[in-house]
């Protein structure tokens, strides 16, 4: 089973009112895998358990986590007075009454108290491992909602480059069936050729064989085509793997079209030529899936 390097998954988890997470994950094709997350501040020390959890069931792609927390008790917060911070406002104002003795004075503990961060919110530490024990069960069903995603996603690329690597099996065999009559026809060229350049002069039938012997050697595609094959197959192999195989498939695509330009510049049959100018087609439509592939 392949997977593709693009879905989505949402989870969410609630403690009976009280509390609640929201995680939503994407994914997007990238070289490797590259976690982007973003989260509450108080969440900071379980940052490396969450991409744990996510590289060990994704190994490829643009990965953006995303994660709400909301704590409907707040139980843990109560209002402080700052003092210290009070009696500087306070001596401030009195200096103000000293130097300006024509206007009212009208220091009262509402004025003070309105004062900025004179009284201010503190919140208690919340149990980082209870959080981490529930927000773990909404990050796990997230990432499986992610992975059926990208495997359905994945296994329609399958099947469209299987489709594909037929194609390419087609054009294969019509080069397998030309790769060694052209020789012949090239022979009959040449026989044809020299007939006419040098009239009724005899033609030297050693020196001939010898010439079409280094021909046939120049322009054997026998080994490129046995590679070919060879290559299709892999693919077909790799595309059933259980393991990432991203990497391994643009090899292989590589590969392919590097022998195929062999083929096509060795050949000079038009007809063979015309495969595997295919055969490149097919190969180009191949990698742009691949590149979609974890």
């Amino acid at each position: 089973m392949i997977y593709s390097m693009t879905g989505f998954g949402r989870s969410g988890y609630e403690v009976e009112g009280k509390k609640s997470f929201n995680v939503e994950i994407k994914s997007i094709n990238h070289r490797y895998l590259d976690i982007n997350i973003r989260m509450p501040r108080m969440m900071n020390s379980i940052e490396d358990r969450i991409r744990k959890e996510i590289s060990e069931n994704i190994s490829r792609g643009k990965i953006d986590v995303f994660i709400t927390y909301n704590n409907y008790e707040k139980l843990g917060v109560s209002a402080q007075f700052n003092s210290s911070l009070a009696d500087s406002y306070v001596r401030c104002l009195r200096e103000i009454k000293d130097r300006y003795s024509d206007i009212r004075d009208d220091i009262t503990i509402s004025l003070v108290a309105r004062y900025p961060d004179v009284i201010y919110v503190e919140e208690s530490e919340e149990d980082i491992e209870e959080i981490w024990s529930m927000l773990k069960k909404a990050l796990a069903e997230a990432i499986a909602m992610l992975k059926v995603m990208r495997s359905t996603e994945g296994n329609k690329l399958r099947e469209d480059i299987i489709a594909k690597c037929k194609n390419i099996s087609y054009e294969v065999e019509v080069i397998s069936g030309k790769a060694h009559s052209h020789v012949t026809q090239y022979k009959a060229k040449l026989a044809e050729r020299l007939k006419e350049l040098l009239d009724n002069v005899a033609i030297d039938e050693n020196r001939l064989n010898m010439e079409l012997a280094i021909y046939a050697d120049k322009s054997s595609i026998d080994e490129e085509i046995t590679r070919l094959k060879s290559h299709i197959e892999q693919m077909k192999v790799t595309l059933d793997s259980n393991e990432p195989v991203g990497r391994k498939l643009d090899f292989i695509v590589q590969e392919m079209n590097r022998e195929t330009n062999t083929i096509a510049s060795k050949s000079s049959d038009i007809e063979i030529t015309n495969s595997a100018l295919n055969i490149k087609n097919e190969i180009e439509k191949i990698r742009e899936q691949i590149q979609n592939i974890e």
